[in-house]
Protein backbone atom coordinates (compact mmCIF):
# COMPACT_ATOMS: atom_id res chain seq x y z
CA UNK A 1 0.00 0.00 0.00
CA UNK A 2 1.53 2.96 -0.35
CA UNK A 3 2.34 5.56 2.77
CA UNK A 4 -0.39 8.43 3.18
CA UNK A 5 2.55 10.99 2.60
CA UNK A 6 2.93 14.29 1.10
CA UNK A 7 5.73 15.61 -0.61
CA UNK A 8 9.23 16.55 1.25
CA UNK A 9 8.90 19.84 -0.87
CA UNK A 10 5.71 20.56 0.50
CA UNK A 11 6.44 19.61 3.85
CA UNK A 12 9.62 21.61 3.89
CA UNK A 13 7.91 24.81 2.32
CA UNK A 14 4.82 24.66 5.20
CA UNK A 15 7.42 24.18 8.43
CA UNK A 16 9.31 27.38 7.34
CA UNK A 17 5.90 29.52 6.62
CA UNK A 18 4.37 27.79 10.01
CA UNK A 19 7.41 28.88 11.64
CA UNK A 20 7.72 32.41 10.53
CA UNK A 21 4.29 32.70 10.27
CA UNK A 22 5.16 34.38 6.90
CA UNK A 23 5.62 33.10 3.02
CA UNK A 24 7.53 35.67 2.33
CA UNK A 25 10.81 34.98 5.12
CA UNK A 26 10.03 30.90 4.55
CA UNK A 27 10.73 31.86 0.30
CA UNK A 28 13.61 33.81 1.26
CA UNK A 29 15.33 31.09 4.00
CA UNK A 30 14.20 28.54 1.30
CA UNK A 31 15.48 30.51 -1.59
CA UNK A 32 12.54 29.98 -3.58
CA UNK A 33 9.84 32.42 -4.60
CA UNK A 34 6.89 33.33 -2.59
CA UNK A 35 4.68 32.42 -5.11
CA UNK A 36 6.32 29.15 -5.12
CA UNK A 37 5.58 28.32 -1.33
CA UNK A 38 2.56 29.45 -1.67
CA UNK A 39 1.62 26.64 -4.32
CA UNK A 40 3.35 24.30 -2.63
CA UNK A 41 1.01 25.13 1.01
CA UNK A 42 -1.98 25.16 -1.04
CA UNK A 43 -1.02 21.69 -2.70
CA UNK A 44 -0.35 20.63 0.94
CA UNK A 45 -4.31 21.65 1.70
CA UNK A 46 -5.64 19.88 -1.32
CA UNK A 47 -3.67 16.73 0.03
CA UNK A 48 -4.50 16.91 3.64
CA UNK A 49 -8.58 18.51 2.88
CA UNK A 50 -7.75 21.09 5.86
CA UNK A 51 -6.95 24.49 5.75
CA UNK A 52 -3.58 25.10 7.35
CA UNK A 53 -3.67 29.17 7.28
CA UNK A 54 -6.08 31.64 8.03
CA UNK A 55 -5.07 34.49 5.06
CA UNK A 56 -6.40 37.60 5.53
CA UNK A 57 -5.37 40.46 3.14
CA UNK A 58 -1.27 40.00 2.85
CA UNK A 59 -0.96 38.41 6.51
CA UNK A 60 -1.06 34.38 7.19
CA UNK A 61 -2.09 32.79 10.40
CA UNK A 62 -2.08 28.92 11.33
CA UNK A 63 -4.97 27.26 11.91
CA UNK A 64 -5.86 25.25 14.65
CA UNK A 65 -4.88 22.37 12.85
CA UNK A 66 -2.20 23.61 11.06
CA UNK A 67 -0.22 24.69 14.86
CA UNK A 68 -1.00 21.00 15.58
CA UNK A 69 0.33 19.52 12.46
CA UNK A 70 3.43 22.13 12.43
CA UNK A 71 4.60 21.04 15.70
CA UNK A 72 4.06 17.28 14.21
CA UNK A 73 6.13 18.03 10.85
CA UNK A 74 9.21 19.89 12.32
CA UNK A 75 9.40 17.11 14.54
CA UNK A 76 9.58 14.48 11.85
CA UNK A 77 11.38 16.71 9.79
CA UNK A 78 14.20 17.14 12.45
CA UNK A 79 13.90 13.51 12.93
CA UNK A 80 14.46 12.66 9.26
CA UNK A 81 17.00 14.79 8.80
CA UNK A 82 19.71 13.55 11.78
CA UNK A 83 18.99 10.13 10.58
CA UNK A 84 19.50 10.98 6.84
CA UNK A 85 22.79 12.80 8.19
CA UNK A 86 23.71 9.65 10.26
CA UNK A 87 23.05 7.42 7.10
CA UNK A 88 25.81 9.49 5.47
CA UNK A 89 28.30 9.15 7.94
CA UNK A 90 28.27 5.58 7.25
CA UNK A 91 30.31 6.09 4.18
CA UNK A 92 33.46 6.52 6.30
CA UNK A 93 32.70 3.77 8.48
CA UNK A 94 31.97 5.88 11.10
CA UNK A 95 29.63 3.69 14.17
CA UNK A 96 26.90 5.80 15.98
CA UNK A 97 25.12 4.62 18.67
CA UNK A 98 21.39 6.54 19.90
CA UNK A 99 21.47 6.81 24.07
CA UNK A 100 18.56 8.49 25.77
CA UNK A 101 19.53 10.06 28.99
CA UNK A 102 18.76 12.61 32.08
CA UNK A 103 19.62 15.30 31.68
CA UNK A 104 21.66 17.01 34.67
CA UNK A 105 23.33 13.62 34.95
CA UNK A 106 24.41 13.93 31.30
CA UNK A 107 25.91 17.46 31.69
CA UNK A 108 27.96 16.88 35.42
CA UNK A 109 29.08 12.93 34.80
CA UNK A 110 27.90 11.57 31.42
CA UNK A 111 29.79 13.72 29.05
CA UNK A 112 33.11 13.92 30.07
CA UNK A 113 33.28 10.20 29.74
CA UNK A 114 32.15 10.06 27.04
CA UNK A 115 34.94 12.88 26.04
CA UNK A 116 37.41 10.18 27.55
CA UNK A 117 35.66 7.53 25.34
CA UNK A 118 35.47 9.30 22.17
CA UNK A 119 39.48 9.49 22.72
CA UNK A 120 40.60 5.71 22.39
CA UNK A 121 37.68 5.11 19.96
CA UNK A 122 37.49 7.78 17.64
CA UNK A 123 35.22 5.83 15.34
CA UNK A 124 32.08 5.59 17.11
CA UNK A 125 29.86 8.65 17.41
CA UNK A 126 27.54 8.69 20.29
CA UNK A 127 24.16 10.59 20.10
CA UNK A 128 22.47 11.99 23.17
CA UNK A 129 18.91 12.86 23.19
CA UNK A 130 17.21 13.58 26.55
CA UNK A 131 14.41 11.35 27.65
CA UNK A 132 13.44 12.06 31.36
CA UNK A 133 11.00 9.18 31.85
CA UNK A 134 10.79 5.05 30.85
CA UNK A 135 9.88 4.26 27.37
CA UNK A 136 9.49 1.81 24.84
CA UNK A 137 12.55 1.44 23.21
CA UNK A 138 10.23 -0.62 20.19
CA UNK A 139 8.90 2.76 19.55
CA UNK A 140 12.77 4.60 19.14
CA UNK A 141 15.93 3.86 17.32
CA UNK A 142 18.21 4.28 20.87
CA UNK A 143 20.40 1.49 21.36
CA UNK A 144 20.73 2.18 25.02
CA UNK A 145 19.27 4.76 27.68
CA UNK A 146 21.33 5.80 30.40
CA UNK A 147 18.78 6.44 33.23
CA UNK A 148 17.61 5.33 36.62
CA UNK A 149 15.81 2.04 37.78
CA UNK A 150 12.97 1.38 37.53
CA UNK A 151 10.06 -1.18 37.19
CA UNK A 152 9.00 0.35 34.05
CA UNK A 153 11.78 -1.04 31.98
CA UNK A 154 9.75 -3.94 31.49
CA UNK A 155 11.87 -6.26 29.08
CA UNK A 156 15.12 -4.50 29.37
CA UNK A 157 18.44 -5.29 31.16
CA UNK A 158 19.56 -2.57 34.10
CA UNK A 159 23.69 -2.56 34.60
CA UNK A 160 24.01 -0.70 37.37
CA UNK A 161 26.33 2.80 37.46
CA UNK A 162 25.77 3.49 41.15
CA UNK A 163 23.46 4.78 44.12
CA UNK A 164 22.19 8.09 44.38
CA UNK A 165 24.05 10.01 47.22
CA UNK A 166 22.34 13.29 48.64
CA UNK A 167 24.45 15.44 50.70
CA UNK A 168 23.71 19.69 51.24
CA UNK A 169 25.50 22.31 49.75
CA UNK A 170 25.76 25.87 49.76
CA UNK A 171 27.64 28.87 48.94
CA UNK A 172 29.98 30.24 51.19
CA UNK A 173 28.85 33.84 50.96
CA UNK A 174 25.56 31.86 52.33
CA UNK A 175 27.12 30.95 55.27
CA UNK A 176 28.41 34.50 56.04
CA UNK A 177 31.17 33.24 58.57
CA UNK A 178 28.69 31.41 60.66
CA UNK A 179 29.44 28.25 62.12
CA UNK A 180 27.38 25.59 61.55
CA UNK A 181 28.22 22.78 64.39
CA UNK A 182 24.98 20.76 63.70
CA UNK A 183 22.19 19.87 61.57
CA UNK A 184 19.50 21.52 63.28
CA UNK A 185 21.86 25.01 62.49
CA UNK A 186 21.04 24.20 59.05
CA UNK A 187 17.09 25.26 59.54
CA UNK A 188 18.27 29.60 60.17
CA UNK A 189 19.13 29.02 55.69
CA UNK A 190 16.71 28.68 53.34
CA UNK A 191 16.64 25.44 52.16
CA UNK A 192 15.91 24.46 48.03
CA UNK A 193 13.43 21.55 47.16
CA UNK A 194 13.07 20.03 44.04
CA UNK A 195 9.38 19.47 42.70
CA UNK A 196 9.72 15.55 42.36
CA UNK A 197 11.59 15.46 45.84
CA UNK A 198 9.34 16.64 48.24
CA UNK A 199 10.33 14.69 51.20
CA UNK A 200 14.31 14.64 50.68
CA UNK A 201 14.59 17.06 53.31
CA UNK A 202 12.52 15.18 55.53
CA UNK A 203 14.49 12.19 55.03
CA UNK A 204 17.91 13.79 55.53
CA UNK A 205 16.87 15.06 58.75
CA UNK A 206 15.17 11.83 59.85
CA UNK A 207 18.44 9.55 59.20
CA UNK A 208 20.69 12.28 60.87
CA UNK A 209 18.82 11.58 64.12
CA UNK A 210 15.95 14.87 63.46
CA UNK A 211 12.27 12.54 63.08
CA UNK A 212 10.23 15.79 64.03
CA UNK A 213 11.51 17.86 61.55
CA UNK A 214 10.00 18.42 57.92
CA UNK A 215 11.12 21.17 56.59
CA UNK A 216 8.93 22.33 53.32
CA UNK A 217 9.56 26.22 52.98
CA UNK A 218 11.93 27.50 50.43
CA UNK A 219 11.80 27.78 46.55
CA UNK A 220 11.09 25.02 44.13
CA UNK A 221 12.30 23.73 41.40
CA UNK A 222 12.31 21.16 38.38
CA UNK A 223 16.12 20.37 37.77
CA UNK A 224 18.90 19.53 40.28
CA UNK A 225 21.18 21.56 37.31
CA UNK A 226 18.63 24.75 38.90
CA UNK A 227 18.55 23.36 42.13
CA UNK A 228 22.80 24.13 42.10
CA UNK A 229 22.63 26.88 40.09
CA UNK A 230 20.42 28.11 42.85
CA UNK A 231 23.11 27.29 45.64
CA UNK A 232 26.01 28.55 43.82
CA UNK A 233 23.90 31.97 43.91
CA UNK A 234 23.52 32.27 47.57
CA UNK A 235 19.76 31.38 47.49
CA UNK A 236 19.71 29.08 49.97
CA UNK A 237 20.62 25.22 50.55
CA UNK A 238 20.47 22.59 48.39
CA UNK A 239 20.27 18.29 49.10
CA UNK A 240 21.35 16.75 45.62
CA UNK A 241 24.21 13.91 44.49
CA UNK A 242 27.36 14.43 45.80
CA UNK A 243 28.81 13.23 42.03
CA UNK A 244 26.89 16.56 40.37
CA UNK A 245 28.64 19.13 42.41
CA UNK A 246 32.19 17.28 42.61
CA UNK A 247 33.63 20.55 40.33
CA UNK A 248 32.11 23.52 42.37
CA UNK A 249 33.01 21.88 45.53
CA UNK A 250 36.81 21.74 44.16
CA UNK A 251 36.73 25.04 43.13
CA UNK A 252 35.26 26.05 46.33
CA UNK A 253 31.97 27.36 44.43
CA UNK A 254 29.89 25.34 47.31
CA UNK A 255 30.91 23.98 50.20
CA UNK A 256 29.30 21.43 52.36
CA UNK A 257 28.32 22.86 55.78
CA UNK A 258 26.88 19.22 57.33
CA UNK A 259 29.08 16.04 56.09
CA UNK A 260 26.37 14.24 56.22
CA UNK A 261 24.38 11.92 53.35
CA UNK A 262 21.98 9.54 52.68
CA UNK A 263 21.35 7.32 49.99
CA UNK A 264 18.81 8.50 47.40
CA UNK A 265 15.90 7.02 46.23
CA UNK A 266 17.19 6.62 42.41
CA UNK A 267 19.63 3.99 41.23
CA UNK A 268 21.49 5.25 37.79
CA UNK A 269 22.22 1.96 35.38
CA UNK A 270 22.90 1.27 31.40
CA UNK A 271 19.18 -0.34 30.39
CA UNK A 272 18.94 -1.87 27.05
CA UNK A 273 16.04 -3.91 25.50
CA UNK A 274 16.68 -7.77 26.19
CA UNK A 275 14.85 -9.07 23.01
CA UNK A 276 17.54 -7.12 20.83
CA UNK A 277 21.17 -8.16 20.31
CA UNK A 278 23.62 -5.54 21.37
CA UNK A 279 25.73 -3.89 18.56
CA UNK A 280 29.68 -4.77 19.46
CA UNK A 281 29.96 -0.52 19.10
CA UNK A 282 27.49 -0.25 21.57
CA UNK A 283 28.70 -3.17 24.08
CA UNK A 284 32.34 -1.76 23.88
CA UNK A 285 31.01 1.28 24.95
CA UNK A 286 28.92 0.17 27.65
CA UNK A 287 31.01 -2.02 29.16
CA UNK A 288 33.62 0.92 29.57
CA UNK A 289 30.93 2.82 30.88
CA UNK A 290 30.11 0.03 33.63
CA UNK A 291 33.78 -0.22 34.48
CA UNK A 292 34.61 3.44 34.35
CA UNK A 293 31.31 3.95 37.46
CA UNK A 294 32.62 0.62 39.23
CA UNK A 295 36.11 2.43 39.68
CA UNK A 296 34.30 5.81 41.04
CA UNK A 297 32.27 3.90 43.62
CA UNK A 298 33.52 4.39 46.76
CA UNK A 299 32.14 3.38 50.10
CA UNK A 300 31.66 6.44 52.11
CA UNK A 301 31.01 5.97 55.33
CA UNK A 302 28.36 8.61 56.92
CA UNK A 303 29.82 10.75 59.65
CA UNK A 304 28.32 10.05 63.05
CA UNK A 305 25.81 12.06 64.08
CA UNK A 306 24.65 13.11 67.73
CA UNK A 307 20.69 14.36 67.95
CA UNK A 308 21.18 18.10 68.37
CA UNK A 309 18.57 19.76 71.02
Amino acid sequence: MRRKIPSTGALIAFEAAARYQSFSRAAQELTLTEGAISRQIAVLEDYLGVQLFHRVKKRVTLSDIGTAYFIKVKEDLTRLERNTLGAMAYQNGQKFLELAVIPTFTSKWLIPKIAEFSRLHPGITINLSERALPFLFGDTNFSAAIHYRHPAWAGCAQEELFDEELVPVCSPALLGGRKVSSVVDLLSFPMLHKNTREDAWTRWFAAAGHEELAPMAGPRYDLFSMIIQGACHGIGIALVPRLYVQDELKSGTLVIPVDFSIRGLKQYCVVYPEHKEVSPAARLFLDWLVDAAAMERQPRAAPAMTKAG
